[in-house]
């Protein structure tokens, strides 16, 4: 799941067990609006049997009855046909009844008992009227309690999501300064250097260089500055999309690299194989070559001081997609290092900024609408796979 989905996956597990909460609470309560029912009938029954005098001994049994029934709670009320209350147990409240005002608040609490049960007996005689339990009353709290528990504990995850991608983001940004001030500082320091050659006396000066090969270098530097203020310039925008060959771009990625890679590793040999009759990519040129170059990068690392090879590859993938590898013969990508192997300033350099395949992965995903993941490479070494939308 993209990372940016989990919040939302939350919010819907929040919601599910909520409704759940909900559904269990209420068949709870009409299972006890039920009981309450029977008992009011047994009530009932009990009642009309305390009526008739001439059986003491169930009069007795009737009595224990009525009395078990009166302790589990249930507010009830008898009626006469008039509407006159005759008595009353269990209520909220205490009233006198032989006072029109206690009468008029027991008719009152009967009216709104009889809208959630009905009445027992017959009108003509009198009627029971009764209402929940101690426990329904509780329990019509409890889903109430529930939502504003997970009211409480979305708000807390959506806080805390909020600070996690504020935090990472600050990071991201911090770790982007680094990576920009590091890639001017090469060519700034390279052309310092020339500065100070060109201040060289002509005879010193014509002894070390000569002034067009100075010039050449001067041109070099200044074309790798263009390089990455364009770099930066369009990773902090939505750039335009156009038909980009992948040949094309791993070709000029090649031909930059195998200038530089006796200074960037030892013994690496970098091979290329990007099919031309390949079908263009909608993208951009700078950024995807910016994108494989730091993947290119991140193998020499791998292979520092050991040699190795490393392969940039491209085939066909799903249809309407375009799959380019990058592979090297390295030690290979720690288990723990994988979960947060494209997080911005997750490096297993010592010292190291992270910031590389952070890029990378926002150029492919945030700005290409790609995919990039670590796959397995069939051996020793690191398997980089870029997905990426066929023009």
């Amino acid at each position: 799941m993209n990372r940016r989905e989990w919040p939302v996956a939350l919010a819907m597990l929040f919601t599910a067990l909520l409704a759940g909460h909900l559904f269990y609470t209420e068949r709870i309560v009409r299972a006890l609006r039920a009981d309450a029912a029977t008992l009011s009938a047994l009530y009932a029954a009990a009642l009309h049997g305390l009526n008739d005098p001439s059986d003491e001994s169930g009069m007795r049994a009737l009595l224990g009855v009525q009395s078990l029934i009166l302790e589990a709670g249930v507010p009830m009320v008898l009626t006469a046909p008039d509407g006159r209350v005759l008595a009353a147990e269990n209520l909220p409240f205490a009233a006198d009844l032989a006072s029109p005002e206690g009468q008029a608040r027991v008719r009152a609490y009967v009216a709104r008992m009889d809208q959630k049960h009905p009445p027992i007996g017959d009108p003509g005689v009198s009627q029971l009227h009764f209402g929940d339990p101690p426990i329904v009353r509780r329990l019509r709290w409890i889903p109430w309690l529930q939502a504003g528990a997970a009211v409480l504990i979305v708000a807390t995850g959506a806080w805390m999501i909020r600070y996690h991608f504020g935090a990472e983001k600050e990071r991201a940004w911090a770790a982007m300064a680094r990576e920009l001030a590091h890639q001017l500082g090469t060519p700034l320091s390279s052309l310092a250097g020339w500065l100070e050659v060109l201040r060289l006396a002509p005879s010193e000066r014509a002894r070390l260089m000569p002034d067009a090969a100075v010039l050449d270098e001067i041109e070099a530097d200044i074309e790798r500055l263009k390089r990455v203020t364009r770099r930066f310039e369009l990773i902090g925008q939505a750039p335009e999309l156009e038909a980009v060959p992948l040949a094309r771009v791993v070709e000029d990625l090649d031909r930059y690299l195998q200038a530089r890679l006796p200074k960037l590793g030892a013994d690496v040999e970098l091979e290329v194989d990007v099919p031309a009759e390949l079908p263009p990519v909608r993208g951009n040129a700078v950024l995807l070559a910016w994108a494989l170059e730091n993947l290119v990068r991140n193998a020499l690392d791998a292979l520092a001081a050991r040699g190795g090879r490393i392969a940039i590859t491209a085939e066909r993938g799903e249809p309407g997609w375009v799959t380019v590898s990058v592979t090297d013969t390295g030690a290979g990508v720690a288990p723990a290092m994988r979960r947060r192997l494209f997080d911005a300033g997750a490096s297993t350099k010592p010292g190291g900024w992270g910031v590389g395949l952070a890029l990378t992965r926002r150029i492919v995903e945030s700005v290409h609408g790609g995919r990039i993941r670590l796959a397995e490479a069939g051996g020793a070494g690191a398997r980089f796979e870029i997905t990426l939308p066929a023009a």
